[in-house]
């Protein structure tokens, strides 16, 4: 079969590498064609070196006048929102893998789709602003929604062949974090450092911060209510520890199809790209007798609000997802910097909506203004949390 022709947006975060691992182990069936960064110059002229593409982009227009002069002649540099566009219409691209940190990747998502092209999405806040209209775009041009967070693949995997009217609920795993044995009178004095140490998965700062909170899982659910198009009612949480089971997928029948392997981005990227074929790899397979036990555990509600405040947004819809996203994103920016401390986290995002007059059909010009908005009120409401 012909090789993919592949996008990669934010090619140097930690989706963005594991995929350019899956082009290394599959050369023959997935081709690189252009590659977007953030900041990171010297590894974006590294990848670019290695697989020639035709474009490549960088953010910051003086990043571009370095990367510009160590690539090969035939690669064109171009840089910002209008780079990553231009790379996502790219005519000869098949694919745009998007995993892009933050609101970033969802015009470049929306331009590939009208441009035809299938994506890939790691991006949550793509679907969790904009879900709706994203899939619905999708739709109308026929073209593919396919997941790579580890926890959707595994759902999406657990679907194929059958009937939506079947399913009884949705079961997204979650690792429960590094504070998941934590008790909640320490949470005012928790670290950075100690968030960002995540007992199972290497990931950038932004997610891993969210893995603490479980306002990933909260994102993810909104995300599989668009991608999956079930209601939010049937989407559910259950903390697993060992991060082997990603998700997991119960039917009328109470039978349970679940989706296992090695905590490795690269499988549910592979997958995306190979869809819907599966090919042998060099990836780790599970050791089930090394393994030996798999557990369980329901989410605390008290401890871990980011659930409760994603549900109530998932359901509510209109701005309300974007209002969360955004201020989530503000908060942990501050906790990140020491202005604020872990508990803050979730207490800016409830104020911020509260706040908020949800809007129940939004354009997409009103989700952008709605996420504008809530950046804003949720650094107002944050001066009540700064640490003095």
């Amino acid at each position: 079969m012909a090789r993919k022709r592949v996008v990669i947006l934010g090619c140097t975060g930690s989706i963005g590498t594991s995929a350019i691992k899956v082009a290394r182990d599959i050369a023959d069936r997935m081709e690189v064609v252009g590659l977007a960064a953030g900041r990171n110059a010297d590894l974006l002229i590294e990848q670019a070196r290695e697989f020639q593409p035709s474009l490549i982009s960088i953010h910051d227009p003086a990043d571009a006048e370095k990367v510009r002069a160590h690539v090969p002649a035939g690669t064109r540099v171009v840089s910002g929102l209008e780079g990553l566009v231009e790379l996502a219409t790219m005519p000869e691209a098949d694919m745009v893998l998007i995993s892009i940190v933050g609101t970033a990747g969802l015009k470049p998502a929306l331009a590939a789709i009208e441009a035809g092209k299938d994506i890939a999405v790691a991006s949550k806040e793509i679907l969790v602003m904009a879900g709706e209209e994203v899939m619905e775009q999708a739709r109308k041009k026929g073209i593919k929604v396919l997941p790579v967070d580890s926890e959707h693949n595994a759902v999406f995997q657990c679907l194929e062949g059958q009937n939506p009217e079947h399913v009884r609920r949705v079961l997204l795993t979650a690792s429960g974090g590094p504070f998941r044995q934590t008790p909640v009178s320490e949470f005012p004095n928790l670290t950075k450092a100690q968030a960002l140490k995540h007992p199972t998965w290497e990931m950038g700062r932004k997610i891993t911060i969210d893995s603490s909170t479980l306002f990933n899982k909260g994102l993810e659910m909104i995300e599989a209510k668009w991608l999956f198009g079930i209601p939010m009612s049937k989407v559910e949480v259950v903390v697993h520890p060992q991060s082997v089971v990603h998700s997991m997928v119960e039917f009328v029948d109470h039978s349970i199809l679940a989706q296992l392997s090695k905590t490795d981005m690269c499988f549910p990227i592979q997958y995306a790209v190979t869809y819907p074929d599966r090919l042998p790899n060099r990836l780790e397979p599970v050791d089930f007798a090394k393994l030996g036990t798999l557990t369980f555990e329901a989410p605390d509600p008290v401890k871990f609000p980011a659930l409760r405040l994603a549900r109530e947004a998932g359901e509510k819809c209109g701005t309300l997802p974007a209002v969360l996203n955004a201020a989530n994103e503000i908060a942990v920016d501050l906790f990140l910097n020491d202005r604020v401390g872990f508990p803050s986290i979730w207490g800016i995002v409830e104020e911020t909506m509260l706040a908020h007059t949800n809007t129940t059909t939004p354009t997409l010009d009103c989700i952008l203004d709605a996420d504008t908005w809530a950046r804003a009120k949720a650094a107002e409401f944050a001066k009540a949390h700064l640490i003095s």
